[in-house]
């Protein structure tokens, strides 16, 4: 497992309203006619192996089948938003909700049990709130992401989050790129480069520097999303600096605690170019991001370069000032549900950003009102980046 879950974690983790505890499978005759099929396929390919017929894959992740989720998490308990929330299980399941301590939720992904892969959260609240990730991993079929949720200080609390999980696998043609890390506060967990190459990450004590070679463009591109990832502490985390060039992507995270002091932990970091949130799997028509960098700008503007501010639909996406610290981002064209929202602050400061209401998404446009971003409880003009991916 990515996250080793307590047996006490278990037992929270609730299915269709009833306490869970893993059970021995019951095999019925189609799961034997399946298991009948995969040994005589892997008997098979031994004896190609044997052979010399076919030749082993240089990485075994590239068999994995990539794997996403989104969802608005508007409850503490059963079944969230069913409006905003799909990934790529089949019909007929739904995301669920349990709650755990004060401000703590268990969010289950159906079928989506896998090590790996990266979660991103983000707050959907009126007043200086955040969500941070503590754990994830398989339970079951299943994916369990455990989300706590603080006020600025360090009080728990819960509030409304989106939250997106996806794993990838395999190579992307350029200008097409996507990439993540999870680091875990003293290593990497689990990576991904769609180059494919090996992305590295230095530093500590609050500050990293993380490369995804072989990502690079000749200006700035794309989108990045930063996860706190913390299991015991208050945590919060951004992106501090952002530097393109044709070999990597190299970006600074910086994290803090509950209040304003620099913070060792983990987090998760997503890079995206011409590609959804949910990871480099077939991606969905519709979806879009765009750099706020220019955040005194009244508006409404469109984010230069070019290349930050992408629209899959080939519409303008547009930010302006509803008040202080609070911008309206309008995506154009791409707006079908169910859909998801992540934001992420950006500079060397100790600030961040979260979602003041649920965005709106009607007429094919997805409209973010607001992108809200703080410094301690006060609200302040702060960069940000936002990202808006469809299901479909």
């Amino acid at each position: 497992m990515n996250q080793a879950f307590q047996r006490r974690d278990l037992l929270v983790v609730r299915r269709r309203g009833r306490a869970w505890s893993p059970k021995p499978p019951k095999w019925n005759e189609a799961d034997m006619h399946r298991l009948r099929k995969a040994m005589f396929r892997i008997l098979c390919v031994t004896f190609m192996l044997a052979a010399g017929l076919v030749t082993v894959a240089a990485s075994a992740q590239a068999s994995v089948p990539n794997r996403w989720g989104f969802a608005h998490v508007n409850v503490n308990s059963g079944i969230p938003d069913p409006a905003r929330q799909a990934g790529s299980w089949g019909a007929g399941f739904n995301v669920t909700v349990a709650p755990g301590g004060v401000g703590q939720t268990y969010v289950t992904f159906p079928q989506l049990a896998i090590d790996g892969g990266v979660v991103h959260v983000t707050a959907i609240s009126q007043t200086a709130y955040w969500c941070q990730a503590q754990k994830w991993g398989p339970v079951g079929p299943d994916l369990v992401v455990v989300v706590q949720c603080y006020k600025y200080g360090g009080g728990p609390v819960f509030t409304p989050y989106s939250i997106v999980f996806e794993q990838s696998t395999g190579t992307l043609p350029a200008p097409q790129a996507f990439g993540y890390v999870h680091y875990d506060g003293a290593s990497i967990a689990s990576q991904f480069n769609s180059a494919p190459a090996v992305n590295t990450v230095a530093g500590g004590g609050g500050v990293w520097t993380v490369t995804l070679p072989g990502l690079g463009s000749a200006g700035p591109a794309g989108n990045i999303q930063v996860t706190a990832v913390n299991p015991v502490q208050p945590a919060r985390c951004k992106v501090g600096g952002w530097a393109s060039a044709v070999g990597a992507q190299t970006v600074q995270v910086r994290c803090h605690n509950a209040t304003n002091v620099p913070l060792n932990t983990g987090w998760t970091l997503t890079y995206q170019r011409e590609r959804a949130i949910t990871g480099a799997a077939v991606p969905p028509k519709n979806f879009a991001y765009t750099f706020d960098n220019t955040p005194a700008n009244p508006g409404p503007y469109s984010p230069v370069p070019a290349a930050v501010n992408y629209n899959s639909q080939l519409g303008i996406n547009t930010v302006q000032n509803a008040g202080l610290g609070q911008r309206l981002v309008t995506f154009p064209r791409v707006g079908v549900l169910p859909d998801d929202v992540q934001v992420t602050a950006y500079g060397p400061g100790p600030e961040y950003c979260n979602l003041q209401t649920l965005w709106n998404t009607s007429g094919s446009v997805a409209i973010v009102r607001n992108v809200v971003c703080y410094n301690g409880t006060t609200r302040v003009n702060q960069p940000s980046l936002t990202t808006y991916t469809s299901a479909f």
